[in-house]
């Protein structure tokens, strides 16, 4: 999570499958995981030769000669060169050609279809019976265009390599790295997760540890004022400064007095917690900034020898004494999804019942993905927040899926929807789903082939 170009599901499925611990093997897979050739199955049988020295047979001698090293697979663009030339006996500005021709931009043209014709003359002539010219050819048209360069896969590994130590040594650091840089396959509320998975203790903005943007103190992560939504630049640039100057807030009364905001982003603050620091609550707080700012809507800012809190008996005023004001802890989670577009605690706390319903009796009821080894080629069921989809199309053009989730501990599964099963049970949107189906596994990679899938009601938002 968070590794450059090895984040996505499929990528980590493929390094779990692979079992890819050295940087060379790093290369390769940054490579087959590209849509030709994983169209090609060539993946799959890159993956199955890897782990079986017998599956690797090569279609002619020639082949293991220039491929011995990915078992016969083309993975690289140069394969396409090296095949046209020392296979077809093209030469290699010819190779070049149908190289770059395989990319779709010049397969209408003259010059390639006469390549492809020397290629099909050149093996004929050889003695090359036709299947194996055939199969050559539809291995180098499967994958060519969508192919990496061998120097480009190892300059992507390159920086997957170092991301994935950095990952490894120093991963809160890392993490909050990424969140900060606003990019990767995720939404920022997964980086958020995993920093909390790595022993992070993830906080909401506050008035007096956040800065703009994410700041890690010890295993203490704060999330910056950049995530909230609505909130103005110019205003964070103020409190920064205004705290940098003159030293922290004491209470609100003190950062209205220092701080010019307007109504609504004062609002926005408090809603979030950036004021929990002062023990009252966010509804205390709501009444000490309306009887404070009256009928105003922006404060304005007081200069003043001494800090001063919002304390009116020391005026001789009335001291108004609130009722007890109720909280729900869902009135946070709401607060967040609103300003910062997830929840900082586990959306399994908003499920309106924590039992299935009449779950079937074959079904076994699973809690976490680490009992999934257990029950390979059983059938379950397993609840899951859904993080991302993955559409694709069959052979056939039908539509399928693939789904990646978190249990109810906040570890990854991943989840198969063929066609049927995607058109009786779609995606419904976010939140927390019931999933029934099959657990397979393949090289030490667990996934569930869905036969089921409903979505449970939460509280709060659906």
């Amino acid at each position: 999570m968070g590794c450059f170009y090895v984040e996505s599901p499929a990528m980590r499925m493929l390094l779990k499958k692979l079992q890819v611990d050295t940087y060379i093997q790093l290369v390769a897979a940054s490579s087959i995981i590209r849509p030709g050739v994983a169209r090609s199955g060539m993946m799959r049988e890159y993956i199955l030769r890897t782990h079986d020295p017998a599956r690797r047979t090569y279609i002619h001698p020639v082949m293991k000669e220039l491929m011995e090293e990915t078992y016969g697979i083309m993975v690289y663009q140069e394969d396409v060169i090296k095949v046209a030339h020392h296979f077809a006996g093209l030469d290699l500005s010819e190779a070049d050609v149908l190289r770059r021709g395989m990319s779709g931009k010049f397969r209408s043209r003259e010059e390639f279809q006469k390549i492809r014709d020397k290629f099909f003359s050149s093996c004929h002539e050889k003695g090359y019976p036709l299947s194996i010219t055939d199969e050559v050819w539809r291995q180098i048209e499967s994958f060519a265009g969508y192919s990496f360069s061998k120097g480009h896969s190892a300059s992507y590994a390159v920086e997957s390599y170092q991301s994935l130590y950095l990952k490894a040594h120093y991963p809160l650091e890392f993490m909050v790295g990424v969140i900060n840089n606003f990019g990767g396959f995720y939404n920022t509320e997964f980086y958020v997760h995993e920093a909390r998975m790595q022993g992070a203790n993830i906080h909401a903005p506050d008035i007096n540890r956040s800065l703009y943007l994410t700041d890690i103190h010890g295993r203490d992560i704060y999330l910056g004022f950049i995530h909230l939504q609505n909130i103005q630049l110019q205003l964070c640039e103020t409190l920064l400064h205004e705290r940098n100057t003159n030293g922290p807030f004491i209470d609100l009364a003190d950062f209205m007095r220092r701080v010019a905001i307007e109504l609504e982003q004062l609002r926005i603050l408090i809603r979030i917690g950036a004021f929990r620091f002062t023990g009252r609550s966010k509804k205390e707080l709501m009444w000490d900034l309306l009887l404070h700012l009256g009928d105003g809507r922006k404060t304005e800012v007081h200069q003043s020898l001494f800090n001063e809190s919002f304390d009116k008996s020391a005026e001789g005023e009335v001291e108004w004494k609130l009722p007890p004001l109720t909280h729900h802890h869902l009135e946070d989670a709401l607060d967040e999804i609103e300003l910062l577009g997830f929840e900082l605690s586990s959306p399994y706390k908003r499920l309106r019942t924590k039992e299935e319903t009449n779950p079937r009796k074959s079904d076994k009821s699973v809690s976490s993905v680490f009992q999934l080894p257990d029950l390979i080629g059983k059938e379950i069921s397993i609840q899951g927040y859904l993080v991302t989809t993955k559409p694709t199309r069959t052979a056939k053009g039908e539509y399928m899926a693939f789904g990646t989730w978190l249990d109810v501990d906040g570890y990854f599964f991943d989840t198969t929807h063929f066609p049927r099963v995607i058109k009786q049970h779609p995606f419904r949107g976010k939140g927390i789903y019931t999933i029934k189906g099959r657990v397979d596994e393949e090289f030490g990679f667990c996934s569930v082939t869905v036969s089921e899938m409903e979505k449970l009601p939460t509280q709060g938002i659906e």
